[in-house]
């Protein structure tokens, strides 16, 4: 049984080596992935040292209760702590999604509702900012169009990770968030009191560790620059500091405005564009996109839902995981762990029957 960690645990051994060469620090893209994957493995190593543990305790309680029936009272809990470990050290052993430790690119688009999900999008930007001082991440907004009434068309954030360990990544937690958030409630530009419905769309992307990692010929990009604008179209700007970059290869196109200087929008454009071309990338490599990158959208259609957020009732309802909870006013202020642990066992049980159906 765990054959396989025998292996891992001499790849744990060169990477420790390999983190106590002074040259490593040196390289800093290979220091990270050195230290990601030597995170990975620590988890695995110690939770196959407690389930060997177990194995060598219940054998030893079983060989004295043989010559003193008193041992054989530890047996019953041995087994079911043997039975905790070895379930533990078996999701570990799942193949990890290789982009789980990156931080993350997120946009929020306003969809079908009007001036109503444009709200709702300002409300899931803030759960999403709360959830991620929470969990001690950073982030950076990187470029937001407004609405009349305070809400966003649309609003790209960054967020920025402080662990090596992909367990802990930015990806790993947030890549569940893309796809279709729906609302009910009564809007406040409602005078009858009657609940609406609208949707607002969640797209997710791994950021790029090291510009090198994807190769953008500076021939294949078109970009424009123009005057930024606020609420309304109005000018907020003199000076052509809005940038426009179009990836002709694949007619990907980033708008970047938030900064008043043209350098810094096309510096956050590029890091967009590249997370973007990633994405599209690692979906054409792989010959079966993964459950949480499927669910994700290019359009905002209120039938490809994948939550619903109903506030007369106070409830949460993740319709992918079948999660459901009456704490909607918490989980507005960023109390969306239990939400993201749902989808994240859902994952894990989906990868473990398919490990099985391989064995």
């Amino acid at each position: 049984m765990f054959e396989s960690v025998a292996a891992l645990r001499a790849e744990h051994d060169d990477l420790q080596r390999q983190l106590s060469d002074p040259e490593l620090h040196g390289d800093p893209a290979r220091s990270k992935r050195v230290n990601r994957r030597y995170a990975e493995l620590s988890r695995i190593v110690a939770a196959h040292a407690a389930w060997q543990q177990n194995v060598d305790d219940l054998e030893a309680a079983r060989e004295l209760a043989a010559e003193d029936p008193a041992f054989a009272e530890e047996i019953p809990a041995l087994e079911a702590s043997l039975d905790e470990n070895a379930e533990k050290l078996r999701r570990l052993l799942i193949p990890r999604d290789p982009d789980d430790a990156r931080d993350v690119i997120m946009e929020i688009k306003a969809g079908e509702g009007g001036a109503e999900s444009m709200l709702f999008a300002a409300d899931l930007l803030r759960m999403y900012l709360h959830y991620a001082e929470s969990k001690g991440w950073k982030t950076e907004l990187l470029e937001r169009t407004e609405s009349d009434l305070g809400g966003y068309k649309d609003v790209q954030i960054a967020v920025k990770g402080r662990s090596t360990d992909p367990a802990e990544g930015v990806w790993a937690h947030l890549k569940y968030e893309g796809g279709v958030h729906r609302v009910q409630r009564v809007p406040a530009t409602e005078s009858q009191g009657r609940i609406h419905t609208s949707a607002a769309g969640v797209l997710v992307f791994p950021e790029v560790d090291e510009p090198e990692e994807v190769e953008i010929n500076q021939n294949d990009l078109k970009i424009d620059v123009f005057r930024s604008s606020g609420p309304g179209g109005q000018s907020v700007n003199t000076t052509d500091s809005a940038v426009r970059i179009t990836h002709l290869p694949t007619g990907i196109v980033v708008s970047m405005q938030n900064e008043k200087s043209q350098l810094q929008n096309r510096e956050a454009g590029m890091r967009v564009l590249r997370a973007r071309i990633l994405a599209k990338q690692q979906e054409e490599a792989e010959a079966e996109a993964s459950a949480a990158r499927k669910s994700q959208i290019r359009s905002v259609d209120r039938s490809e839902r994948i939550r619903t957020y109903n506030f007369p009732e106070n409830r949460i309802a993740d319709h992918r995981t079948g999660f459901k909870a009456y704490n909607l006013d918490q989980v507005m202020d960023g109390a969306l762990e239990p939400i993201i642990q749902s989808a994240i066992t859902a994952d894990e049980e989906s990868r473990l029957a398919a490990v099985g159906a391989e064995g």
